[in-house]
């Protein structure tokens, strides 16, 4: 279910899927670096203002689950605009400034961006540019990122499933919410 929060910007109104913190895993495999599996928290909030503030940190998990490393960290803003154009400012703890540019998919919550334009600080890797898919499944947040290199072309790097993080906070919200009717022997309640 997507909630609307009453105080999100009315130009944001499209982007609520993305609203929430999301958790999960994914696959990171691009030549020169490791290929492992990775956890991701990533946040999308909103303070009333015409953008949404973007975080992500994800770490390298070995063949148990656990946290081994550190990944990558992102963070930055997403806009749209009156014809689902979307902007994205994005700054990469390795020394990478990027603009993203792309739409969201009609009828549907998917975006898809493509990298405008990217300044990279001496001590970053080689990077020139990337797309990425975002897309709103069954209730989970799903994205795949490409990338590429002067020496290696435009192909996908890393791609994670993340589910919606539920606080304490949202469980009271919803239990006040309930009908005071509700059947209590949960049998009922299917029938």
């Amino acid at each position: 279910m997507i909630e609307i929060p009453s105080d999100l910007h009315k130009d944001l109104v499209p982007l609520a899927f993305l609203l929430g913190n999301w958790a999960g895993a994914g696959v990171h495999d691009f030549p020169g670096s490791e290929k492992c599996n990775f956890g991701q928290e990533v946040t999308f909030t909103h303070d009333g203002r015409d953008f949404l503030e973007y975080q992500s940190h994800s770490w390298v998990l070995d063949k148990d689950g656990n946290k081994v490393r550190p990944l990558e960290s992102e963070h930055g803003y997403w806009r749209i605009d009156a014809d689902r154009k979307v902007e994205v400012t994005m700054t990469r703890d390795d020394g990478v400034i990027e603009i993203w540019y792309g739409e969201l998919a009609d009828k549907k919550p998917q975006i898809d961006l493509v990298t405008d334009a990217v300044a990279r600080t001496a001590a970053s890797q080689p990077y020139t540019g990337g797309k990425r898919l975002y897309g709103y499944v069954k209730s989970d947040l799903m994205w795949v990122g490409e990338k590429q290199t002067p020496e290696v072309e435009l192909r996908p790097y890393m791609s994670a499933h993340l589910k919606k993080v539920v606080t304490p906070e949202e469980v009271e919200r919803w239990a006040k919410a309930l009908p005071d009717d509700m059947p209590d022997d949960g049998i009922a309640f299917f029938k």
